[in-house]
């Protein structure tokens, strides 16, 4: 790499159902030799409208994270329990690195809305929010139409229409800066388990070169990590970041 890695692990409420991504997103900080902010809190399923207000505090320090290391030249790879915290790490990116493009790979499209999600759960609406398909209350968004699709496998009906209508693409943008988004249920479930398992997903060693070409090319902007349910794992996704941290 030719920056320093700054990996921070962000703990705190989101929209955690489970306890285990948060403490996932903390084992594999503190094996990256990474820092830990905030506390955690249990995990519990309740409405997007509850669980954004008391997300705040980790959007403000994503947020925050990501300037930090843009500042000072460093690589961002942020670690988190799920992928709320992109409402507000993608816009940071957007504002900080001109012409990046986002990578979004996930079983899931996280682009439902309030009047299409059939759950309620934040982290199925999050990438909508910074794409300002809804108001989150958030400063800034992003532009859909730099938003790509790997692996992503599972839209809900109405969620396909809103993703068909913003414009998001698919597969690894050919130029210019990337910032990713890693969930980790967007691999198989064969390669571990997960809290939303969709099969036909992607082979770790997929993830990787995706990975090590960008880092390869100088196109890698940052990443952050989420949905990290099962520490037990964690040579596997050590092994999928090592171009990354190496």
């Amino acid at each position: 790499m030719d920056r320093p890695l700054r990996v921070t692990c962000l703990r705190g409420r989101t929209s955690d159902r489970t306890d285990g991504a948060g403490a996932g997103a903390q084992a594999l900080a503190e094996r990256l030799g990474g820092r830990v902010i905030g506390e955690a809190e249990p995990g519990r399923p309740r409405d997007w409208s509850e669980d954004l207000p008391d997300a705040r505090p980790v959007l403000d320090a994503a947020a925050a994270e990501i300037s930090a290391a843009l500042d000072q030249d460093e690589l961002p790879l942020l670690t988190a329990s799920d992928c709320s915290i992109c409402i507000s790490t993608l816009p940071t990116v957007a504002r900080r690195v001109p012409d990046v493009r986002f990578l979004w790979i996930d079983a899931h499209g996280d682009f439902n809305t309030p009047e299409t999600t059939p759950s309620g759960f934040l982290g199925g609406m999050c990438l909508a929010a910074a794409c300002g398909r809804w108001d989150a209350g958030r400063p800034g968004t992003i532009d859909p139409e730099r938003v790509s699709f790997l692996g992503v496998r599972d839209l809900d009906p109405g969620e396909r229409v809103e993703v068909d209508d913003a414009g998001v693409g698919t597969g690894v943008p050919d130029d210019g800066p990337v910032y990713v988004h890693l969930d980790l249920d967007g691999l198989d479930p064969s390669v571990m388990p997960v809290q939303f398992p969709v099969p036909g997903g992607l082979a770790a060693e997929e993830v990787r070169e995706v990975l090590a070409r960008l880092v390869a090319e100088r196109r890698l902007a940052g990443l952050e990590v989420t949905a990290f349910e099962q520490p037990g794992y964690i040579d596997v996704v050590t092994g999928i970041l090592a171009p990354v941290t190496r």
